[in-house]
């Protein structure tokens, strides 16, 4: 059994977890805030800015961790980083100065503890694949609490995606496109990293309207449209028409994820790889230099 497998199967027990959190120093209501990420981290940040904004709490931008503009005026830093020392996590919250700066992290005994002003520690959602799954997925969990979602339903939803068998039209896709709107645009874009870092996969992610204007030209039989969420209207039926086997699902689509992340890790084993070492990764990217 591999750690990926363990971990990805322990999801409702750590979002359980971090439902029950109360913790200080993420972003108030209507504080502009920044939240930086990378791989990952920054997909999850992208789907909590927009469940922010949506939430009416305040103007959120999410930003690759090297991409965070300086002199742009924010009330409140917010970075993800499992490992605590991204080098470029840990450069951007160097440069930021005269505001609050919080990391949500699964390790606080790096130097994410002095990077940071304060941080949220999620010690019991560490991994030891390289893929990550759990560590991201309770940290979006925990922000939607902390944004005054109930999120008391989300364990059980992931215990679901975790038995429903993975149908043979995507253990055998040759190709997987993933859609999203709003908030879920960010758990597309992480879909595709997972099928890609760990099974090779060739995956695409968009916003689900933008699928349209180009990028459907590729659906066809054989190949999967997997769209978190309810489908624009008028969508599946373009999508379908194609070919293409058209996914969804009814549950919360963070719980959704959790089915991708499955996928992943079938996919890879299946192909002779090792989805705990992805090749030409590690845990954290450290920069020499």
């Amino acid at each position: 059994m591999t750690f990926l497998s363990q971990e990805i199967a322990s999801q409702p027990s750590t979002w359980s977890a971090a439902g029950d959190l109360r913790v200080s120093g993420l972003p108030l209501p209507g504080e502009r805030v920044a939240v930086i990420g990378c791989g990952t981290s920054y997909y999850m940040a992208q789907a909590y800015a927009a469940l922010r904004e949506s939430a009416g709490q305040g103007e959120t931008d999410a930003w690759p961790a090297s991409e965070l503009p300086a002199g742009r005026r924010y009330d409140r830093v917010l970075a993800l980083t499992r490992s605590g020392t991204t080098t470029e996590v840990l450069a951007a919250l160097s440069r930021v100065s005269g505001v609050p700066t919080v990391a949500l992290t699964a390790d606080p005994a790096t130097p994410i503890a002095t990077a940071a002003g304060s941080v949220v520690a999620l010690d019991f959602a560490d991994e030891r694949s390289v893929v990550q799954t759990r560590f991201a997925t309770t940290a979006l969990v925990l922000l939607r609490a902390h944004l005054g979602e109930d999120v008391g339903g989300l364990a059980s939803a992931a215990s679901s995606a975790l038995t429903e068998p993975l149908v043979p039209v995507l253990v055998s896709a040759a190709q997987f496109t993933f859609l999203g709107t709003g908030w879920t645009v960010g758990l597309a874009n992480e879909a595709a990293l997972k099928l890609r870092e760990a099974a090779q996969a060739w995956t695409e992610s968009y916003y689900a309207m933008e699928y349209r204007h180009g990028p459907i030209s590729i659906a066809a039989p054989g190949r999967v449209v997997w769209v978190f969420g309810e489908p624009p209207a008028g969508l599946a039926a373009e999508v379908a028409a194609t070919g293409a086997h058209v996914e969804t699902w009814a549950g919360d689509p963070l719980a959704d994820l959790v089915r991708v992340h499955r996928l992943a890790e079938h996919l890879a084993t299946a192909r002779g790889l090792d989805p705990d070492h992805p090749r030409n990764l590690d845990r954290s990217v450290v920069l020499s230099g």
